[in-house]
């Protein structure tokens, strides 16, 4: 069970990062809002693969992160399950996915992560993130769902997909959460 403090409040307002979510909900992924939620998503179905976007409001999640993972997901070949867990917003789940799954890596927001069973299979940081297009990410991580995965893709029709609508605006002008 978690715990209630004001250092696990939200760190933006919540209604002002719901574009943001939405953007990667858009190509069917699931929230992951606890702990336990983590925990269920990375060790529920054996043997398969797991995507996880750690989401941000940070300008590269905005210009290329989120982007990049939804056209990824265009791929002929796509993760099993798709997650998606909000840096500064669900600060207990971020922190446990980072202690628990991702603990031989720098925590960086926003990252990729592809899993199975729990481990890493293919990581892409922050530092892989900033300055790359949202075409060479998707590129990065369709060559990563080559090699790992096996699910038919696209995640969603190409119809849908050109109606996803990019939440492309800078983080410093995301209000703060004063609740």
């Amino acid at each position: 069970m978690a715990f209630f403090s004001l250092n696990n409040q939200p760190m933006y307002d919540p209604a002002a990062v719901q574009p943001m979510r939405d953007e990667l909900l858009a190509t069917r992924f699931k929230e992951l809002l606890t702990p336990e939620d983590v925990d269920q998503a990375l060790l529920k179905n054996p043997d398969k693969t797991v995507f996880v976007v750690v989401n941000s409001v940070c300008g590269c999640a905005a210009g290329s992160a989120r982007p990049g993972a939804n056209l990824a997901l265009q791929h002929k070949v796509i993760p099993d399950e798709l997650y998606t867990v909000f840096a500064g917003q669900e600060k207990l789940a971020v922190s446990h996915l980072r202690k628990t799954y991702l603990s031989q890596f720098t925590p960086s927001s926003p990252c990729m992560a592809l899993l199975k069973n729990g481990e890493v299979l293919f990581m892409l940081h922050r530092y892989e993130i900033e300055g790359r297009t949202h075409e060479q990410i998707a590129g990065a991580l369709a060559a990563a769902f080559d090699e790992f995965c096996s699910r038919q893709g696209p995640s969603i029709a190409p119809e849908q997909f050109e109606q996803v609508m990019h939440a492309k605006f800078c983080g410093s002008q995301v209000p703060r959460f004063n609740g």
